[in-house]
């Protein structure tokens, strides 16, 4: 009985062995793709994003951008989550219609003065008291989950927000009482 995923002849009977196509003449080796054209197409098209109006990116898509370059600063290049930073950046948005806008301005402030995180607070609250504020509201949002203050307070991420899963070798979040409900309350022997 032939294979149920052998080709079939006009006779009925399996098909023998076929050359490569290449070999028969239908796709030149010359044209196959190799590994190392697709990473040179793909580093191309990654700089090609890079080129200011080099594509139609929309605001929200570059404000985006913006925030999750400058998470990789405040937070560090480990943290920074896609999910979490979607949901991290809609929030923040929500919370401020110009946070994209002013994130683009404070990447590009920090990518023409060459800053690093260890310097960058410093030079906002001197130079820059408009986006002052902006740093930590990042990072509020990444290691409290917090996006807001007060009535309008929200709580975006808990058990992944960075200040959870930075303790989490030693405590176990999202709760620190281990034992029953309320056996925080019982007094000590």
């Amino acid at each position: 009985m032939p294979g149920l995923l052998a080709p079939m002849n006009a006779n009925g009977g399996e098909d023998v062995p076929r050359p490569a196509p290449h070999r028969i003449g239908l796709v030149s080796p010359i044209a196959s793709p190799s590994r190392r054209v697709v990473l040179v197409g793909m580093a191309s098209a990654f700089a090609a994003t890079l080129i200011p109006g080099a594509g139609a990116e929309t605001a929200p898509a570059a404000g985006r951008d913006a925030f999750v370059a400058l998470s990789v600063i405040i937070a560090g290049p480990r943290a920074v989550d896609g999910p979490l930073a979607r949901r991290l950046f809609d929030a923040l948005q929500a919370d401020d219609p110009s946070f994209a806008a002013s994130a683009g301005t404070l990447l590009d402030l920090v990518n023409e003065q060459h800053l690093d995180s260890s310097g960058l607070q410093q030079v906002l609250d001197t130079g820059h008291p408009e986006l002052a504020a902006l740093p930590r509201r990042v990072a509020s949002a990444w290691f409290m989950g917090i996006v807001g203050k007060g009535e309008k307070a929200r709580c975006v991420a808990y058990e992944s927000a960075l200040g959870s899963v930075i303790v989490a070798d030693r405590l176990r979040p999202p709760t620190y009482a281990y034992g029953p409900y309320a056996s925080w309350a019982a007094q000590p022997a």
